[in-house]
């Protein structure tokens, strides 16, 4: 806040600026359907008006910063909000309701909030037990607070010594991730879900997650890393995941494969094994995020970590396990191998969804009316939430084969003019079993 601007507004201009505010929130909190208690208004005011002060007292539309996704409506204030990443915080809450209808409880961690609105819509939508709540960032305690003050807490008492919360529903705090992950862990405070929304590299934090969450929990990952997905920084991909990673033509397919690959080799050192729920690329940022199971026990033999090879003379591309290095080559002509192979890996050779857990997703999205398309607050569509389930759907097989040929591709190879992708796919689908066609 400036001081120099705090002198020239006068008592009376804040007095009018205060009121303005407190109006105009009143209204857009009501517009939305829910209502906030006094303190909390007050609060949000306070925030809205430091806001407008860092600004340079520029009066801008309040309005902007009220949000509302699948009727939930919530304050973005001045913290760090994409309305792009509606889609994978649709994916979380189905995931996570399900997991409270199949273990009949749900812990939530939230390590990452921003505004809260992940949190909320888990304890509103996927009717969480008890969320945690935890932004580094102080500042936006105000927004928070405005947000899940919609949620009653039933008792307002907590005592962390005793790791103790009574029936709260919720606890704030601002504090580093892992810190907070790893104090759970110590208290042996565990959750079912931990959601990790981090900016970069996930691989910083995979471990405490991975502390925390209970056995049979989800893990909930992200990853913005571009430019390791590609192949650019292989050395960088080494040390956050422990993958070599070589461009390929399928470089989005290569990030989450290198993300689950990281999470499986964490947690293979802590006696646990991850499979993935679903795999999800967004190009806005870019974003990778994964929901993975946690199981006990690591498996003593995973034959979905691996390394994939690419042959850009040919496009042929295959999966080698470990004891299969020796064998890795391919179909092209010896002398030119050296020059047209590249090799990826470790990293996850495996389903990126599980075929199941997707049917159940895409029958609660029905349930739930999710399957039309809603207009967003932007004015937008948002993204097909049935399409994309149904494409997952049909990418949970087992049998499928990582990466994709280029339609163009193949036109090319086979001198001939380019198929329609729907041909190509009721091809495959005949191929693959009969009678599905």
């Amino acid at each position: 806040m400036s001081i120099d601007l705090m002198k020239a507004l006068h008592e009376n201009q804040i007095r009018t600026l205060t009121e303005r505010v407190r109006l105009s929130l009143n209204e857009d909190v009501k517009k939305l359907g829910f209502s906030m208690p006094n303190m909390i208004v007050n609060a949000a005011v306070s925030n809205n008006i430091n806001i407008m002060i860092r600004n340079g007292g520029r009066d801008e539309d309040d309005s902007m910063n009220m949000k509302k996704e699948r009727g939930v409506g919530f304050v973005v204030g001045d913290s760090f909000f994409r309305e792009e990443s509606r889609t994978g915080r649709d994916l979380g809450v189905l995931a996570a309701a399900l997991h409270k209808k199949r273990f009949g409880k749900l812990r939530v961690l939230d390590a990452m909030c921003g505004c809260g609105v992940r949190a909320l819509r888990y304890l509103v939508e996927a009717n969480a037990d008890f969320v945690w709540v935890n932004d580094a960032n102080e500042h936006t305690r105000p927004t928070i607070l405005s947000n899940l003050s919609q949620i009653r807490q039933q008792e307002d008492y907590e005592d962390h010594e005793n790791n103790n919360m009574g029936r709260r529903k919720w606890v704030i705090s601002h504090c580093d991730a892992n810190r907070v992950m790893v104090e759970r862990y110590l208290q042996s405070d565990y959750y079912d879900l931990i959601d990790v929304d981090s900016f970069g590299s996930d691989s910083f934090f995979m471990g405490s997650a991975l502390s925390a969450i209970q056995y049979g929990g989800l893990l909930y990952l992200t990853s913005t890393d571009g430019v390791s997905s590609g192949g650019h920084r292989p050395h960088t991909a080494l040390a956050s995941y422990g993958a070599f990673i070589r461009p390929m033509p399928y470089a989005n397919e290569i990030g989450l494969r290198m993300l689950i690959g990281g999470a499986v080799r964490e947690a293979a050192t802590r006696d646990m094994d991850v499979w993935p729920v679903f795999s999800y690329f967004a190009r806005h940022g870019p974003v990778f995020r994964v929901m993975l199971r946690v199981r006990r026990g690591k498996p003593k033999e995973n034959k979905h970590y691996g390394f994939i090879s690419y042959c850009s003379l040919c496009g042929d591309s295959r999966a080698f396990s470990w004891d299969e290095m020796r064998e890795i080559c391919c179909p092209c002509p010896k002398q030119k191998v050296s020059r047209s192979l590249v090799v990826s890996g470790p990293l996850w050779t495996g389903p990126l969804h599980s075929g199941s857990e997707i049917e159940d997703m895409l029958g609660l999205a029905e349930e739930w009316g999710w399957t039309t398309k809603e207009k967003c607050s932007s004015g937008g569509n948002n993204t097909g939430l049935k399409e994309l389930l149904n494409i997952m759907l049909e990418e949970s097989i087992p049998e499928l084969p990582f990466g994709f040929i280029k339609l163009d591709e193949i036109a090319s190879r086979g001198k001939m003019s380019t198929p329609r992708r729907e041909k190509i796919i009721d091809l495959l689908k005949k191929v693959h079993d009969p009678f599905l066609c």
